[in-house]
């Protein structure tokens, strides 16, 4: 298993200054957003990467066209980073799972490889007792695979270390995210440094190795002081007492 950090986390900085602090955290690759951030320097310094986050609609718009620019900076997976919200309602899921497993079997007939990235509302009430959109979306699929934020679903009411013990074989990829829970927020939760919120992210390391997830990605979606975080998520990671490490 690989650590990466996803360069949102440092959109502040110019793109060329991106690289350096994941790379000089220990840091072994970045993850991308979007086909135009591109820093040559990241490479130079060793990284690899994970996977790049591409709109939905430039990927159904040419899907060879993406694989072809995601493998010509060293991945050949692609992870829609979102969609509409309307999108996961219960009367749109079915049809929602359609589109998306059609889009990966296109992805994949290019080369390639198609991830979708959750957020909170994909697991609807979070409530135990019923089955949430994305459980829904998981069983509907067979071609599209999944990089579970395990911040956002906390956020949510869901337990990111069962999902990744059920659909592991489906999730290549995690997002590493702590989040504060708080009723009131507008998502659910607030993030926050690694080991400072409320997701169990020593269990989610833990289901991660026995699921052999390929990449644990760090995201930080509001940093005060971006490097600062990147460094202190590192530390935070050699420091876990995990068999993940």
């Amino acid at each position: 298993m690989q650590y990466a950090t996803q360069l949102y986390t440092l959109r502040s900085l110019p793109l060329t200054e991106r690289c350096r602090p994941v790379a000089d955290a220990g840091f072994e690759g970045v993850e991308l957003v979007g086909l135009s951030e591109r820093s040559t320097d990241c490479a130079a310094l060793g990284l690899g990467v994970p996977a790049v986050h591409v709109d939905v609609g430039v990927i159904d718009a040419d899907p060879g066209g993406v694989v072809e620019q995601v493998q010509a900076v060293g991945t050949d997976t692609v992870v829609v980073p979102i969609v509409d919200e309307a999108a996961f309602a219960p009367t749109a899921v079915e049809e929602t799972a359609a589109r998306l497993d059609a889009l990966a079997g296109r992805v994949e007939a290019a080369g390639g490889r198609l991830l979708y990235h959750n957020h909170e509302f994909e697991f609807g009430s979070g409530e135990e007792s019923e089955e949430t959109p994305f459980e829904r979306v998981v069983a509907a699929t067979t071609r599209l695979g999944f990089e579970l934020d395990v911040g956002w679903a906390t956020a949510a009411g869901a337990d990111p270390v069962s999902l990744l013990e059920r659909f592991g074989a489906r999730i290549p990829l995690v997002h590493l995210k702590d989040v504060r829970v708080e009723s009131g927020a507008p998502r659910g939760g607030v993030p926050v440094d690694l080991g400072a919120g409320d997701v169990d992210l020593a269990g989610v390391l833990a289901a991660a190795a026995e699921a052999d997830v390929e990449w644990v990605v760090f995201e930080h979606d509001d940093p005060a002081e971006p490097v600062r975080t990147v460094r202190e998520a590192a530390v935070w990671l050699e420091r876990e007492p995990s068999e993940a490490r």
